[in-house]
């Protein structure tokens, strides 16, 4: 009886590549180091296995927009600790991702609950622009979630109930986006839809 054949392990290169199907840096770092823990580190020594653990964490929460700028401080500090201390070469290059994304400045933008690549989709929402929703009723039937309430439009009637997104039952999956023939639904930055008229 032949034996199993046991698959190839994932090396760091692919690990890379995978994060860096992604487009936002805080993104990337994310996957990488879900991806590294899943198979790659091997747990030998403390400061990568722990520092790893500990750096998901805090991308979590800048991730979900409950970070501060603390966070950024202790990634900085838990990649350098990393570096240092790891004693193989791949808990090193998943240090050095890390200090490079947070380098690249968007971290900072994050804690301001702000993604320029628009894949952290805790700080969008979905809006209907009522000056161009027609009441047509697509994206209320597309939508899995029951988020989208309103009346459809019928003839010689008035008095509609006008679409709208409840944001809390909205998973944000953008299947309304895609069918509305108005394109009256936008995903926009929850702090640039706060900001006072005029800013």
């Amino acid at each position: 009886m032949s034996e199993e054949k046991k698959p190839t392990p994932i090396t760091m290169k692919e690990v890379q590549a995978k994060a860096e199907e992604k487009k936002c840096p805080l993104q990337q770092t994310l996957v990488f180091i879900e991806e590294f823990l899943a198979e790659p580190m091997c747990g030998r020594c403390f400061p990568c296995s722990f520092g790893s653990y500990e750096a998901r964490i805090r991308i979590k929460k800048i991730a979900d927009g409950t970070a501060t700028d603390e966070d950024i401080a202790r990634l900085k500090r838990i990649s350098s600790n990393m570096l240092e201390a790891s004693m193989c070469k791949k808990g090193k290059d998943t240090a050095k991702f890390i200090a490079e994304k947070i380098e690249s400045g968007e971290y900072i933008g994050h804690i301001g609950k702000e993604c320029s690549s628009k894949e952290c989709i805790t700080f969008f929402e979905y809006i209907i622009i009522p000056d161009k929703c027609t009441s047509c009723g697509i994206c209320r039937d597309v939508c899995k979630d029951n988020a989208i309430t309103g009346e459809k439009r019928k003839p010689y009637l008035s008095g509609y109930l006008p679409f709208e997104i409840a944001q809390k039952r909205c998973t944000k999956c953008g299947e309304c986006i895609k069918v509305c023939p108005e394109e009256a639904i936008e995903f926009i930055s929850i702090s640039a839809e706060k900001e006072p008229a005029g800013v």
